[in-house]
């Protein structure tokens, strides 16, 4: 069988620059500034009221204080989600016919009504109870009411820019 024999010149071979691949995750963008702003300012205090009673109030000892820990995780969930919503750069992204503005005020005016109830119960629950840890679940409540103030003026500040836009 005959062989055959191939020769190349390098010199007549040309490079052709590769096109660089585009990223997955070149749409993220870290808008930081938004936190720097009101409605964002608040959101952070919320998160920070939420950690706090979750730790005053943890472990859930007597039926009520069960209550206050699902509304405080819960919202805390939903608000850390609309953080990463705004961090991220969500909104601008997806293309999907969601009212955001709407969708968060709704989001802030049920958390705002969930920690109203919370912390009566967890008041309610703890107000006549005389032992260990007493102290520590009053303190959740009292926090309680602070975060339902933040979620209050947070509900109070969408309203005004909903109903302005």
């Amino acid at each position: 069988m005959p062989e055959t024999v191939v020769t190349v010149d390098s010199s007549q071979q040309r490079t052709q620059p590769q096109p660089k691949p585009a990223s997955s995750l070149s749409w993220i963008q870290c808008n930081v500034s938004y936190f720097l702003t009101l409605p964002g300012i608040l959101k952070i205090i919320q998160l920070i009221f939420g950690v706090i009673c979750m730790a005053l109030t943890s472990p859930a000892r007597l039926g009520g204080t069960h209550f206050f820990l699902f509304v405080v995780v819960i919202t805390f969930i939903a608000t850390l989600l609309w953080c990463f919503v705004y961090l991220l750069g969500i909104r601008e992204v997806l293309n999907l016919p969601i009212n955001w503005p709407l969708t968060e005020l709704v989001n802030t005016g049920l958390a705002t009504i969930l920690y109203f109830l919370a912390f009566v119960v967890q008041f309610i629950t703890w107000g006549s109870y005389t032992g260990w840890g007493v102290g520590a679940n009053v303190a959740g409540g009292v926090f309680g009411i602070f975060n339902c103030i933040a979620y209050a003026a947070g509900t109070y500040f969408l309203y005004v820019d909903h109903r302005s836009g």
